[in-house]
């Protein structure tokens, strides 16, 4: 009976070593250069007031994008992006970060403020957490869930609490939390984000409202690498300056602290203020402008 037991242990472990290989490849294979295209639009609305009520207009953009692994280990996969815009110029956007069977998490609270959380490992066991960070690698939004491989597809799928994306927060301010629906798929020829949005008021009491609710479709085609190069060379160029800015993001993520931060001071946004000091600025001159954005109690 025990060998019995030994074998059924064995098995389960092999397949588990298989099965996380096989989430590794799908995350890597989010990297390389892209053509994307991002489309929203909203579906339904529910306000309470629809005199006053204006939808967000449909949106359809496209993008040449380069997603760089810029670390590579057993249990964890961090991916940054980097928009190229117009003639060649570079936009560092959005990074993400992947865990294995993480536990802590930050949850978005609709105030600027992110509370933090901490799950069994039972709850988390297999799983997979994305991470998501801001332009200056702020928190924006973290869940976990399982990477499924089956019939012929791969695909991973989380529900979220998010602060508005800039498509939003820059035309309206009528609602505070994005409760987003994430699935990303692997396809033969690229990668799909395929969201569905409620639109939520929160109030101080941490009472919600589904104001309205919208769906995303965005497809990342991968093309030639050498398409985007110009995102390749500012990388390298630039890469040492925003090892500093994680630095400091996880010296404060460390602290098992809820975070609060102020969206802008003297009428500029965290990333102008880090756009202002030189490449080669030095860890605590970065440190001390993070720190001003921070809302100590």
């Amino acid at each position: 009976m025990k060998k019995y037991l030994v074998l059924i242990v064995v098995f389960l472990s092999v397949k588990t070593l298989a099965q996380k290989k096989e989430d590794e490849q799908a995350i890597k294979s989010m990297c390389g250069c892209y053509e994307i295209k991002f489309n929203f639009v909203e579906t339904f609305a529910y306000p309470k007031d629809t005199s006053n009520y204006k939808a967000s207009k449909v949106k359809h953009e496209t993008a040449l994008e380069w997603a760089e692994i810029i670390e590579d280990e057993p249990g964890k996969k961090s991916i940054q992006h980097l928009l190229i815009v117009g003639k060649g110029m570079i936009v560092k956007h959005w990074r993400q970060d992947w865990i294995f069977e993480n536990t802590k998490f930050y949850d978005y609270g609709g105030f600027n403020n992110w509370k933090i959380k901490t799950f069994a490992k039972e709850k988390v066991k297999g799983q997979w957490s994305q991470k998501i960070y801001e332009v200056d690698d702020r928190p924006r939004y973290e869940g976990s869930a399982t990477w499924v491989h089956v019939d012929g597809r791969t695909f991973w799928e989380n529900l979220t609490n998010a602060p508005l994306p800039r498509r939003e927060y820059t035309q309206r301010s009528d609602y505070n939390i994005t409760k987003r629906i994430n699935e990303i798929e692997i396809v033969k020829n690229g990668w799909i984000h395929n969201q569905d949005n409620d639109k939520i008021i929160r109030d101080e009491k941490g009472i919600d409202y589904i104001l309205a609710q919208e769906k995303g479709y965005n497809t990342y085609t991968k093309v030639a690498d050498s398409k985007c190069e110009a995102a390749q060379k500012w990388w390298k160029e630039n890469r040492e300056f925003w090892k500093k800015v994680r630095t400091k993001w996880e010296a404060e993520f460390s602290k098992n602290n809820d975070i609060k931060l102020l969206a802008e001071l003297d009428g500029m946004p965290l990333y102008m203020h880090l756009q202002k000091l030189k490449p080669n600025a030095s860890q605590d001159e970065i440190n001390k402008v993070i720190d001003r954005f921070i809302v100590t109690k």
